[in-house]
């Protein structure tokens, strides 16, 4: 007799199965057990509803993805990883478009779960190593959302495409136009960004702050943390006349 785990990914796998060849109208409970051999009441039993279905095969899709994105190694650029890490991101969601469209297009209710923060630490760690590197021009959390809000509305706008009008050249072009906005380049310091280079060096010294073996006390590393993030995030328009 199966277990009820071994039964629980059956009948996600049906219902992935479903999503992905017919679309999420064709995810009904009696297409699903059906596909998966079970009655119906057992999908109620180990999901609750519906809903709780496609949170899990959403869940499912973004165990897949986070399996390619942890497998890439760590380079010793960290733009680059980042601009690999952008691009995994939408051959995921233009090979997967039925799943990405449940999981970022149309999720359904409570369906931010644990693997969608997941998710969002892998993309933060990204980040965060290009601040450690002093590359970063903007906060490490302003930079995560702008690449994951650009990130999504490219793969979305892929997806919704027809395919034989889709520009796969708008994704690296996005892709480079956000790097640029929120990155410096190896080398390059106040020549290159004079307005933007306090703002980089207060980003690079915020990463690595907690890392420090310097003796403060909570209350200096805490003023000392809003101090920098005050600089990291100052406008460098904003001082002049």
């Amino acid at each position: 007799m199966a277990s009820r785990s071994d039964t629980r990914q059956k009948v996600v796998q049906a219902a992935a199965d479903l999503l992905r060849n017919h679309g999420r109208t064709a995810v009904t409970t009696r297409a699903v057990s059906t596909a998966a051999e079970v009655q119906p009441p057992t999908i109620y039993r180990l999901f609750g509803d519906m809903n709780g279905l496609l949170n899990a095969v959403a869940a499912d899709g973004f165990t897949r993805y986070l399996a390619r994105k942890v497998a890439q190694p760590a380079s010793p650029d960290p733009v680059e990883d980042l601009r690999n890490g952008w691009n995994l991101h939408v051959e995921f969601g233009v090979e997967n478009p039925a799943h990405y469209l449940l999981m970022y297009g149309d999720s359904v209710p409570g369906g931010d779960g644990e693997t969608a923060r997941e998710a969002r630490r892998v993309l933060l760690t990204l980040v965060h190593r290009v601040a450690e590197a002093g590359r970063l021009v903007v906060g490490v959390e302003q930079a995560a959302d702008m690449v994951h809000a650009a990130g999504t509305g490219v793969t979305l706008s892929l997806i919704r495409a027809d395919p034989g009008r889709r520009d796969l050249s708008l994704s690296a072009r996005t892709r480079e136009a956000i790097i640029a906005a929120i990155t410096s380049g190896p080398g390059d310091g106040a020549g290159a960004d004079g307005d933007r280079e306090p703002a980089r060096r207060a980003i690079a010294l915020r990463s690595v702050l907690d890392r420090s073996g310097a003796e403060f006390s909570e209350g200096e590393r805490i003023l000392l943390g809003e101090l920098l993030t005050r600089l990291a995030d100052a406008d460098p328009g904003a001082g002049g006349l």
